[in-house]
């Protein structure tokens, strides 16, 4: 399962302050990504600069966001998904309440395949009933491993 692939690449990130802003939501959220070498810096830039460009495209549903860029990218060095929570949800549009996000999904991938296949099936398993509302409650990895015994 997903979550627990999080937990066994220790892609899991419970943060306690909140973020200052979207842009710093987004590194944060790729810090263990790039802690594990999945990804270089430039990703994160590479999605901030598509934020900037295209608008808040990444949160899917609200309180959920998917951030990631092209497959292609020479910044992308393996293919994973991290998980970071906030505490509080990230506004990327002021204007829209719609386009903010608590979750945060990061998505690496070498291959757009690979690409296509993570987001269908992180897609898929947020489509689970209940669990986008259980992961808003989570805040500590116990916490995150005591979700996934519940749901496995």
């Amino acid at each position: 399962m997903l979550l627990n692939d999080f937990l066994e690449k220790d892609l899991v990130d419970i943060r306690h302050q909140p973020a200052k802003d979207w842009r710093d939501a987004l590194r944060q959220s790729g810090q263990k990504l790039i802690e594990h070498q999945y990804i270089l810096p430039g990703y994160l830039d590479e999605i901030i600069l598509n934020v900037e460009k295209n608008g808040p495209y990444i949160v899917i549903v609200p309180g959920v966001a998917m951030p990631h860029a092209l497959a292609e990218s020479e910044n992308v060095l393996g293919t994973a998904i991290s998980f970071t929570k906030f505490p509080e949800p990230v506004v990327f549009d002021e204007t829209n309440p719609d386009s903010q996000a608590q979750l945060f999904f990061t998505l690496a991938a070498k291959e757009p395949e690979q690409h296509l296949k993570n987001i269908s099936d992180l897609s898929d398993m947020l489509m689970t009933d209940g669990l986008i509302e259980q992961l808003l409650a989570v805040n500590s990895v116990e916490d995150f491993k005591a979700l996934i015994e519940k749901v496995s």
